[in-house]
């Protein structure tokens, strides 16, 4: 183990709930190993472990990530989630090799949509160049959780959304059968719709979307 996850995982095992990593690991359908910690406990440790502890060296950053990525506790897949997202004056061009090596190991919804969160939309605004030879890529690809990150990837851009990427994105995988692309159209769609919700209306009507993409689209239509 890398000398710099040493510390935090002292922590995690001092801080391990047996019940509920039984729990976590059965609501995961046995997919993952859990310490058993609750998510605002894992993330003061987690915060406390970042300041005490800064890193200047994007290369170091990279192997500790991916370290955290072959690790059997999902809560280190969090930690290096987090950890990346906290270093962000340290991300280059080429960081998105090891974004979507972190997509496509260990991928579950829960660290997808988190890598989304913490990761995709931020790269995409540093460097907005990529957006298109990435995201295309991964639109087009095999891999559901690459596909499900090309529609996400915009979802905190609010007014800044490209619509047009959005909509080619939703219609390409708007055939898939995989519940968890359907359900990333309608989450996208979803958080589209607090910035400009007759164009979120107006998009389902003219489209052929699976009954859950709808019904997540439109939650919150009155």
């Amino acid at each position: 183990m890398h000398s710099y996850l040493i510390p935090i995982a002292k922590k995690f095992k001092q801080e391990a709930d047996a019940e509920k990593a039984k729990w976590m690991k059965g609501y995961m359908l046995n997919q993952f190993d859990f310490y058993g910690l609750k998510t605002p406990e894992r993330r003061k440790l987690s915060k406390e472990c970042f300041r005490q502890y800064p890193l200047k060296d994007l290369e170091e950053l990279e192997m500790i990530v991916k370290e955290c990525f072959q690790l059997p506790q999902r809560e280190f897949q969090y930690f290096g989630v987090e950890l990346f997202g906290y270093h962000k004056k340290l991300w280059k061009k080429s960081s998105v090799k090891m974004m979507e090596h972190c997509l496509i190991n260990k991928s579950w919804w829960d660290s997808v949509d988190h890598i989304a969160s913490e990761w995709l939309g931020s790269y995409f605004k540093l460097f907005p160049e990529q957006i298109i030879p990435v995201t295309s890529k991964w639109n087009t690809s095999e891999n559901i959780w690459l596909q499900r990150s090309s529609i996400m990837f915009q979802k905190s851009y609010k007014k800044e959304t490209n619509t047009e990427l959005l909509s080619k994105y939703i219609l390409h995988c708007a055939g898939s059968k995989d519940f968890f692309i359907r359900k990333a159209i309608g989450w996208a769609l979803r958080e589209y719709f607090k910035t400009d919700p007759e164009w979120v209306k107006e998009f389902v009507k003219q489209h052929i979307l699976s009954p859950l993409s709808k019904r997540e689209a439109l939650k919150r239509v009155v």
